[in-house]
């Protein structure tokens, strides 16, 4: 259970998207399967601080006004970012730290999740200018439509599940719905408009028929994210590729936002980066997110697959200049 302040759980069936607004009631439920949660504040500003001694630490400020209509509203979209970031698999462990980065940078954003209410327990009552949610479950070819990706520029895919068999598999969660189906019908369903596509894969990927991998491979994980790869590479939407290793630092998902907030690399904040599945080790998941956002503006990373792995050190924070050094490095090796 998260622990925290939380915001009471929405008493809505057949959820379609969840939007804010203000001076009405607190939550409606919509024909056609539409949320409306109503009555919303802008409780958190997010962003990226160094924890001491140089470490990677999200920090919130709380800010306890009520979001402004009119002109101060319309000054204050002015000041965010362009980017309309579509973010699957957004309460998952990598997730959830990718929309609290994006947030902290004032990007818009949007979730496609299984569980809109899921995003009202992590990240709060966001106004629908900062944070849309969307129901849609990818295993399900059917799950989309077009209103999803409207304004869409940018999208980042964290979905995934356990490599073997575990509660996560209950209800068909399992790598071949997750990591292949799901990804190939929603990868279908994207306008080819999109500027970027992030995908997290796996290290091994390209090695699952190989020791150690084939250990890994047992119940197909590393072939279903090869073949979802595949299918990225072949959509004629720019992509990049992901590859981290072993996951640490989480998962969070049993945690509320503010808990969330308090997550640090610890001293493993260099990053390593490499190409040709060469590389193996841990990664820790706020160097992933922080990996995936910073792909989306380096244009050198288009068309290519990344390896990533955390190792004791001071990292590049969220300091584009050196993200690209450390991309355009793996490139050139």
């Amino acid at each position: 259970m998260a622990t925290g302040h939380l915001s009471p759980p929405l008493a809505v069936s057949s959820p379609r998207r969840l939007t804010c607004n203000r001076n009405q009631p607190p939550v409606s439920a919509q024909p056609g399967r539409r949320a409306v949660l109503r009555s919303c504040s802008l409780p958190l500003l997010l962003g990226l601080a160094a924890a001491d001694r140089g470490g990677w630490r999200i920090a919130a400020a709380v800010e306890s006004r009520t979001v402004q209509q009119g002109e101060d509203g319309a000054n204050g979209a002015a000041k965010a970012s362009s980017k309309l970031v579509l973010v699957v698999g957004g309460t998952g462990g990598v997730g959830q730290l990718v929309v609290a980065s994006l947030l902290s940078r004032k990007i818009k954003t949007r979730l496609l999740l299984r569980n809109p209410e899921k995003a009202v327990s992590l990240f709060g009552k966001q106004d629908e200018s900062v944070l849309q949610v969307y129901e849609a479950d990818t295993r399900n070819a059917d799950a989309f439509s077009p209103e999803m990706f409207e304004g869409v520029t940018h999208v980042i895919c964290t979905t995934g599940t356990t490599a073997f068999p575990s509660k996560r598999w209950e209800g068909d969660n399992t790598p071949e719905h997750v990591d292949w189906d799901g990804v190939r019908n929603f990868v279908s369903a994207l306008p080819q408009t999109i500027k970027r596509l992030i995908l997290v894969s796996s290290i091994g990927v390209t090695k699952y028929n190989e020791i150690p991998w084939s250990i890994m491979n047992l119940f197909g994980v590393l072939k279903y994210k090869k073949m979802a790869e595949d299918f990225v590479r072949n959509s004629g939407i720019p992509s990049t590729i992901i590859r981290p290793g072993r996951l640490t630092d989480g998962p969070y998902t049993s945690y509320d936002l503010n808990t969330l907030l308090k997550a640090t690399a610890g001293e493993r904040r260099a990053v390593e980066i490499g190409q040709g599945d060469k590389l193996v080790g841990e990664a820790s998941r706020l160097v992933v997110a922080e990996a995936c956002i910073q792909a989306l503006d380096i244009e050198s990373t288009q068309g290519q697959a990344y390896e990533i792995s955390s190792v004791k050190g001071e990292g590049p924070g969220n300091d584009q200049e050196k993200w690209k050094e450390l991309f355009a490095a793996a490139q050139s090796n």
